[in-house]
């Protein structure tokens, strides 16, 4: 797809200075550009290459002066940053504007399909399936039985959807997810053998949630598992049965959280936290990657280490840990020459 520097203008409501009618094909990094590329300059520390780089067409802020001379065609706007994440996300539009069927694709008589519907080849559609309005579902999908996907919500490529899950408007499910598998519930015999737990529960995603490529999010035992409006979750991410996450938290990559913990509103986890089971996460938390959490966490808490402890403790502990050597060899010398005195 090529773009003049007057359509892209008109998208951000900019102003061209320069050639008009250059074309753009691509995008780039500003230190990178070359010819039929677009790029952006938000950041400072990057305005060398403005005079250097060969991209076709550069946001800038309105504000931006010039010191040397320039060959890229610049479009001014009230902020490049956003106005290049804009760009980024009009694009992603155009390119994902698929509709349609594709065959071979299974589709239960008993499913109920929405306008403008795009279902990839070889995906599968259970009974009573319920799908909104402008869903886009990509290849080799599978949806299983009684599933609800609201309006404007897209399946990436391999996600698989079990039964019983309900699904929000704007939802996006990225490729590999798995959205209601079975909860990790095995109880012990007598003899020392497990016996499965059936898992009974579904899977309750509200609007405007993100799901990163190979996460799982597992079906409650009883009840739901539950995923509140503007939740935003990175790759691999393991969500288990009964967890409930707070509107707009937002989690990194290769985080596990443990059965019927409840985690508040607003929080930021990093990646590779690993939390207990059965605890209450309070609001507006931050846990730094990498940290253990075993107890319940209060409101504004910010946490780090295995096991967490508060951030600014961990950080005054840690001038400590990393000198402790020293310290042991400090302390064996004082303790020889109390000996020998």
């Amino acid at each position: 797809m090529k773009f003049t520097a007057t359509q892209i203008a008109g998208i951000l409501n900019g102003e061209v200075e320069g050639n008009a009618d250059v074309e753009v094909s691509k995008l780039a990094k500003i230190e990178e550009g070359s010819e039929g590329s677009l790029t952006f300059l938000a950041n400072p520390k990057y305005t060398q290459f403005i005079y250097t780089t060969e991209a076709s067409v550069t946001i800038v802020d309105k504000d931006f002066v010039a010191e040397n001379d320039i060959s890229t065609t610049l479009i001014r706007v009230e902020d490049a940053y956003k106005a290049f994440s804009q760009l980024l996300e009009y694009y992603n539009q155009v390119k994902m504007n698929k509709s349609g069927i594709e065959q071979p694709v299974f589709i239960s008589e008993s499913s109920q399909m929405g306008d403008n519907l795009y279902l990839g080849a070889f995906s599968y559609i259970g009974e009573k399936v319920r799908i909104g309005d402008n869903v886009k579902i990509y290849p080799n999908v599978y949806i299983g039985d009684n599933v609800e996907i609201g309006d404007n919500v897209v399946v990436f490529a391999g996600a698989k959807i079990y039964s019983e899950s309900v699904i929000g408007n704007n939802c996006v499910i990225h490729s590999g997810a798995i959205v209601g598998a079975d909860g990790f519930g095995f109880t012990p015999n007598e003899q020392g053998e497990y016996s499965k737990v059936p898992q009974t529960g579904n899977v309750i995603i509200e609007d405007n949630v993100d799901v990163g490529a190979g996460t799982t999010i597992d079906r409650a035992t009883l009840g739901s598992t539950v995923i509140r409006k503007g939740v935003k979750l990175d790759n691999q991410i393991q969500i288990a049965h009964n967890v409930e996450i707070g509107e707009n938290t937002v989690i990194a990559a290769q985080t596990g959280i443990a059965g019927s913990t409840k985690i508040g509103k607003n929080c930021m986890i990093g990646g590779q936290v690993g939390i207990v089971g059965h605890l209450v996460i309070g609001n507006n938390v931050r846990i730094q990657a990498q940290s253990g959490i075993g107890r319940n966490v209060k409101d504004d808490e910010v946490l780090q280490g295995s096991p967490a402890l508060k951030y600014g403790d961990y950080n005054k502990s840690y001038v400590h840990f990393k000198n402790l050597p020293k310290i042991i060899e400090r302390f064996n010398t004082f303790e020889k020459n109390q000996n020998n005195e």
